[in-house]
């Protein structure tokens, strides 16, 4: 089988990258979870938080946006102390102000869904690269995205950070075209 060259030997990432990076998301539990795991990783490998997620999980009670939105310092101070996440204060903050915006974007487009994939005009990008050194960092698609989202006050959204959201969520297919994930995606945009 060939799939792409970044999951290593890691049994952990190759079940990410062969279940889950680059099929189209369109719920917006898990759009919001991947948008926040993604600003976590910021500095740090992906392989980090991918250990972590569950943790993040049961920390961040499932990723109810409701939830984290009225977290109070009681609440930040225990995320602080938990091991099982990045103990990180700006990064936890992130999480708490972007579940408060995250609910106001849902309130205005009904969907977070319905907002996030405008960005890519409600379809998949189906990029046909043949060699990691192609894929970008960023992308236009991912310029326009991340320059909305710090308008509305979203924290942790750079361009590179948006370009991995839309990489894990299936709004870019950067799968080189030689996985056998590449064409599995598609079918699913």
């Amino acid at each position: 089988m060939i799939r792409c060259p970044w999951p290593g030997t890691d049994p952990l990432m190759l079940d990410y990258h062969d279940r889950e990076w680059g099929l189209p998301a369109r719920d917006d539990a898990r759009l919001f979870e991947m948008l926040l795991l993604e600003g976590a990783q910021a500095g740090l490998s992906w392989i980090t938080i991918l250990r972590k997620r569950e943790n993040y999980r049961r920390a961040f009670d499932g990723f109810d946006a409701e939830r984290i939105a009225r977290y109070d310092e009681a609440k930040v101070a225990s995320l602080l102390a938990d091991p099982g996440i990045i103990r990180n204060r700006l990064k936890v903050a992130a999480f708490i102000k972007n579940a408060q915006i995250y609910l106001d974007v849902k309130e205005e487009h009904g969907t977070f869904a319905a907002y996030i994939w405008q960005f890519t005009a409600g379809r998949p990008v189906i990029n046909r690269f043949t060699t990691m050194a192609e894929i970008p960092a960023a992308s236009p698609h991912a310029e326009a995205m991340s320059k909305d989202l710090k308008k509305r006050g979203f924290t942790f959204v750079g361009p590179t950070i948006c370009y991995a959201f839309m990489q894990a969520c299936g709004m870019v297919n950067d799968h080189l075209v030689t996985c056998f994930r590449h064409s599995e995606v598609q079918r699913f945009g």
